[in-house]
Parts: structure tokens; C-alpha cells; sequence
């Protein structure tokens, strides 16, 4: 039996957590978005343990599982100063935050488990990250011939050096981070841009073409029909077109997107129930041969943690659930029905913890977990609970009520988010763990203790934060006042349902195209002429083009590599070289943002790295040197796949 969950790689796990967790948590209050701590988890382990005897592919895994929870319960920042910027609290009680999100991730691990059968193991979903997490391991361990593995590495390398040049070179201020141009269109307008993040293609060749169509269409709805006709009336007087067409992005398009991803994943609900039922059927049954015959008589990579510990587990947290939102809502208007509400609520986390499991599981597995549309679904439960309370109250009586009322929904949302962040990311993770053979349900247990390490880090940086910097839209918030992005979107739902200000009609418009999406998809694979993702779709009008158009460029290049190397005479061997450059494409952008995030975090100074104050040819610099680096791995790809081994 190899070494797997042993005390040193929990450890190691654990200092990583505490480095991952807090440069996350400031980028997602900065930036409104976070990175993928798996892949530079992994990369580290291995240097590390590499130094002691006996390490083991699986041991790295389990530091790289205990490392990428708690980095992804970082997107808890999404939820979470909501309750400071609606003037609830004023700082975060440390037990209280620590409960939520503890018992929101432990919630998302134990719903998780039987969706493994379901989503993993009998599912071809393609689990971007979790698949290049695996080639970094594999490669490290040395699995395969020693010149494949000698090429792979040097794959793995050439994809990091470029992926880390070109952020390092864009953080001295000598090249642009991003592409962007306005366009008017009539008295309105759109907009085109693109990060120029390699990371970004590295995932689009992962996820494929099928994907990255479906985000094309969902940029072409949202960015050449939508955003141009919101924008008709033409700029308010004093306002640029370009403010006003990012902002009408913000507040209008996106709740349409949000809308979209709604009905694609109520449809994808309905579509993964079948498995997720076999998943639970099978779960119970490994069960039964365990009590019958014991572990010896299933495969190792069939050992889930027992069922009847999943399920007392989920049943037994909803007590402690009970018992935070009694307190929490002491003193305001629902503790004139706290009975009706609590059970109401508790009820809603249980159900909606269920669904967001599936669908969050689901959409991690096609397109990433870093990259998936985790705010939208957070926008989902906070509207889903804010209409419960909206039933359960009206519509507050006064100002405090209402701001009482908005703030036990960001409250519960937290909760449900801990869920929805943390099944965004074991699902990987455990893909990680069935392609180089370890035991689920020690990487079940792995993910539970990087959730508790993530809870116990997460609630004092935020304090930091809060305390050094603000939130904008909180009361007293400075010029310097971290922006927080998502926690502002999530908490102006709250505050629309409750307060009456929401505009229904742009969900509506959103869950039309939904519809429209799913039927076209059916139509497609019914006729087998191909698929149309709906949540792909979603994800192409929620998410700024920033994020998605590198996606969908990956998507084209990746497969033009592919139909390339089907045609080699190792197609397998070709093949993986393009996963494994692409791996390193992700794995560079992610090491290089995780030591940024540390130099800013210990200056308090994001322009520490500049060389120049500004660059007035950055852009055409950057869009020049950034084909130039995607023109070098892809031929250096081609070139270390076609020499005979």
C-alpha cells in the first residue's frame, strides 16, 4: 500500500493552505477573482517531498487536495463582506465566520462524495484542471518511458517559463494585462477585450471546441445584441461610453447571464439526477460488500467514505446550522418567527446545498473550477433565499427591518456558497485522485481537514483587510477601499428582492435564452451533429469577455493540435504533449500570481514590480509578444511530439 494521507503531507498541505488561502482572499476582494491552487500545490509538494524517502505520487496528491479545498473556500470573500457593506456588521466575529464557512465546506465535501460516481467516474466530462494536475504528478513521479517522461517534463517547463514571463513582464508595466476597445454602435455600444493570459488558453485547449463554441455564442449574444440595445439610449450627460458600457455590463447583462445559467442548470440538474442516483445506488452498495466482506473485497479507487457517515453527516450539520442562524437573528424581525424561519431555512440549506452540489460539480468538470461561473450560482442562492424571506415577511416595514432581513440572506447565501465553492473543486480533485490511483476516501478526508484549515485562515485576513483597506460601499469606505466586486452584486440581489428594486425582467430574458439553449443542445445531440453546452452558454454572457474570449481562442488552437496529432504515428503520445504544455500554461500564470499576490500582500504596493509608470505601447507590445509566445509552445509542442522516442 503506498503512502497516501500521512502527517507530513498534512502538514505541508497546511502551510500551503495558509499561503494560498490569504493571496486568494485579497485578489478576490481586489479583482473579484481567484486562482486555482491545485496545480501550484502540487508542483510545490513535489519539490519538497522529493527530499525525504519513500514519497509517493499519492502522498503528493493529498498535499495538493488539502492545499486546493481551502484555497477555493477563499471565494467565501464573494459572499461574506456583503454583511459589512450593507452596514450589518462591522468587522467578522471570528467563531461565527469560522463556523460558516467550515460547516458550508464540510457540507460541500459530504454532498460531493456519491456525486464522484456520478460526475467522475461514469461521466466524459473533462476536468480541465484536474486532468493537468494529474500530468504535473505523473510527470514528477516519473510514470511512462523515461524519454516520454524526459519530453513531458520539458513540456510541462516550457509552458511554465511562458506563462510566468508574460504576467512578470506585464506587472513591470512593460506590456498590457489585457486587450480592450470600445465600439459604438448607434448612440450605444459594446466593447471586445481579452486577457492576455496563457494560463487562459491552456484551458481552452483542455475543455475543447464544443465548449468554447457554446462561450462564443453566449459572447455574441450578451456583447453583439444585448449590450449594444441596453445601451441604445445612448450615454448619460458627463459619462463615457466606455463607463457606461462596462457599467450596463455589470448591472444589466450579467443578471441576464445569471438568468441563462439558471435554466441550463436546472436542466443540467435534471439531466445528471439519473447518475447522481446510480452514484448514491452504488455508494450504498460498496457499503453493504464493505460490511459484508470487508475493504478488501473493492478496488481501491472504488473506497468512498461509508454512505451512512455521509449522510449522518449532512443530517447532524443542520443542527449547528439551526443553532447560527438562531443567534444571528436575534434582535431583528425574524426572531418574531424564528421557529417558521429556522426550519424554512434550514430546509432551503439542506435542498439547495443538493442542487448547487450537482450543478456547481457539473460545471467544474466542464470548464475548470478557477473558471467557472461560481458568483452566478451564488446570485442563485442568495435570490432563492431572499424570495423565501420576501414569502415569509413582505417586504420590510421600515429601513432597519429590511437591512435585517437582507442581512440573514447574505448570511444563509454564505453558507450554501460554502457548499457551491467547495463542490466546485473536490470533483477535480478527485478526478486528480482516479487518474493516479488513490483512495477516495482519503482524499475525502483530505478535503475535509484543507476546509477546516481554510476556515480557521480565512476570517483573520479578512479582518486585515477590512481593517487596513475597507469596502467600497460599505459605510466610512475610503479611496482606498477594496472593491469586492461580487460581494456587491451578490448583496444588491438580496436588496432588490427584499427592497422591491429588482429588475425581474432581465432573469426573464436570461431563462428565455436558456430555454433556447437547451433545446437547441438536445436538437444537436439527438441529430449527432455536435453540442451546444447551455451552461457554457450562461458562462459566455455572465463572465466578461476578459476571461472568456482566451478561453475560446484555447478551444480553437487546441483542437487544430489535436486533428494534428491524430495523424502522427504516436497520436496518444502527440496528444498528451499538448496536455502537458497546456498544463504548464496554467501552472505558470498560477505560481506567478500566488508569489505577486505575497510581494503586494507585504508592500501593500501592486505597482512594486514596475520599472516604468506607464507604457503608451503596451498594448500593441503585449497583443504582439503574446501571439509570439502561443506561436513558440505550439511549435515547440508539434516539434517535442513529432521526434521519435
Amino acid at each position: 500500500m503506498p503512502r497516501e494521507l500521512t502527517l507530513r503531507s498534512v502538514i505541508l498541505g497546511g502551510l500551503l493552505t495558509a499561503v494560498f488561502t490569504a493571496a486568494n482572499v485579497y485578489l478576490g476582494l481586489r479583482v473579484g477573482l481567484t486562482f486555482a491552487t491545485s496545480i501550484p500545490a502540487a508542483v510545490i509538494s513535489m519539490a519538497v517531498l522529493r527530499a525525504f524517502s519513500g514519497a509517493t505520487i499519492q502522498e503528493n496528491n493529498i498535499v495538493q487536495t488539502i492545499a486546493s479545498s481551502a484555497g477555493t473556500l477563499s471565494a467565501i470573500v464573494f459572499v461574506l463582506p456583503g454583511l459589512i457593506m450593507v452596514g450589518w456588521w462591522t468587522g467578522f466575529p471570528y467563531w461565527e465566520s469560522v463556523a460558516v464557512i467550515a460547516i458550508g465546506g464540510v457540507l460541500g465535501v459530504m454532498y460531493s462524495v456519491p456525486l464522484r460516481r456520478a460526475l467522475v467516474t461514469g461521466s466524459d466530462l473533462p476536468y480541465p484542471e484536474g486532468v493537468a494536475a494529474a500530468e504535473v504528478l505523473k510527470v514528477g513521479a516519473g510514470v511512462g518511458g523515461a524519454e516520454e517522461n524526459k519530453r513531458g517534463l520539458a513540456a510541462v517547463v516550457l509552458g511554465t517559463l511562458l506563462s510566468a514571463l508574460y504576467p512578470l513582464l506585464a506587472k513591470m508595466k512593460l506590456v498590457a494585462e489585457g486587450a480592450a476597445r470600445t465600439i459604438a454602435v448607434g448612440a450605444g455600444g459594446t466593447s471586445i477585450s481579452g486577457s492576455l493570459s496563457l494560463a487562459l488558453i491552456g484551458v481552452g485547449h483542455l475543455v475543447g471546441l464544443a465548449v468554447g463554441i457554446s462561450m462564443l455564442v453566449g459572447i455574441v449574444l450578451s456583447y453583439g445584441f444585448i449590450l449594444p440595445f441596453l445601451t441604445s439610449g445612448g450615454a448619460p450627460a458627463g459619462t463615457e461610453l466606455a463607463d457606461f458600457v462596462a457599467g450596463t455590463f455589470r448591472s444589466q447583462v450579467r443578471f441576464i447571464g445569471a438568468g441563462t445559467i439558471g435554466i441550463a442548470a436546472i436542466w443540467t440538474l435534471l439531466k445528471v439526477i439519473g447518475p447522481i442516483v446510480r452514484g448514491i445506488t452504488a455508494a450504498l452498495a460498496a457499503s453493504r460488500t464493505r460490511r459484508a466482506d470487508g475493504n478488501a473485497a473493492l478496488d481501491i479507487t472504488e473506497r468512498d467514505l461509508p454512505i451512512g457517515i455521509v449522510g449522518g453527516s449532512i443530517l447532524a450539520l443542520m443542527v449547528p446550522i439551526a443553532l447560527l442562524l438562531g443567534d444571528f437573528a436575534m434582535g431583528g424581525p425574524v426572531a418574531g418567527k424564528l421557529g417558521i424561519t429556522l426550519v424554512a431555512s434550514v430546509l432551503y440549506v439542506l435542498v439547495a446545498g443538493v442542487l448547487i452540489a450537482s450543478v456547481c460539480g457539473y460545471m467544474a468538470g466542464l470548464i475548470g473550477a478557477s473558471n467557472s461561473p461560481i458568483s452566478g450560482v451564488g446570485i442563485l442562492a442568495s435570490l432563492g433565499i431572499s424570495l423565501l424571506l420576501l414569502a415569509l415577511f413582505g417586504r420590510g416595514t421600515g429601513a432597519d427591518d429590511t437591512k435585517a432581513l437582507v442581512a440573514f440572506a447574505l448570511f444563509v447565501t454564505a453558507i450554501v456558497f460554502g457548499v457551491a465553492t467547495i463542490s466546485n473543486d473536490n470533483l477535480q480533485d478527485l478526478k486528480t485522485g482516479q487518474l493516479v490511483g488513490a483512495t477516495p476516501w482519503r482524499q475525502q478526508v483530505a478535503l475535509v481537514i484543507g476546509v477546516l484549515f481554510g476556515a480557521l485562515i480565512i476570517p483573520p485576513v479578512l479582518t486585515l483587510l477590512n481593517d487596513t483597506f475597507g469596502f467600497q460601499g460599505a459605510p466610512g469606505a475610503g479611496a482606498t477601499a477594496l472593491a469586492a466586486p461580487q460581494a456587491a452584486l451578490i448583496s444588491a440581489i438580496a436588496q432588490g428582492v427584499l427592497g422591491g428594486t429588482l429588475q425581474w425582467n432581465l432573469i426573464a430574458v436570461g431563462a428565455a435564452v436558456g430555454v433556447g439553449a437547451v433545446i437547441v443542445d438536445e436538437v444537436l445531440r439527438a441529430t449527432k451533429r455536435g453540442s451546444l453546452p447551455p451552461l457554457a452558454v450562461g458562462m459566455g454572457m455572465y463572465l466578461p469577455m476578459d476571461v472568456t474570449l482566451p478561453v475560446i481562442v484555447g478551444a480553437v488552437l487546441g483542437h487544430l493540435y489535436n486533428g494534428w496529432a491524430a495523424r502522427r504515428d504516436n497520436p496518444e503520445f502527440a496528444e498528451r504533449i499538448g496536455v502537458l504544455t497546456a498544463t504548464g500554461l496554467i501552472v505558470g500564470d498560477s505560481l506567478f500570481n500566488v508569489v505577486y499576490a505575497a510581494i503586494v500582500g507585504a508592500t501593500n504596493n501592486p505597482d512594486i514590480l514596475a520599472v516604468i509608470p506607464e507604457n503608451a505601447w503596451a498594448q500593441t507590445l503585449g497583443l504582439v509578444l503574446f501571439a509570439a509566445l502561443i506561436w513558440m509552445a505550439y511549435a515547440r509542442m508539434r516539434s517535442a511530439a513529432t521526434r521519435t522516442i
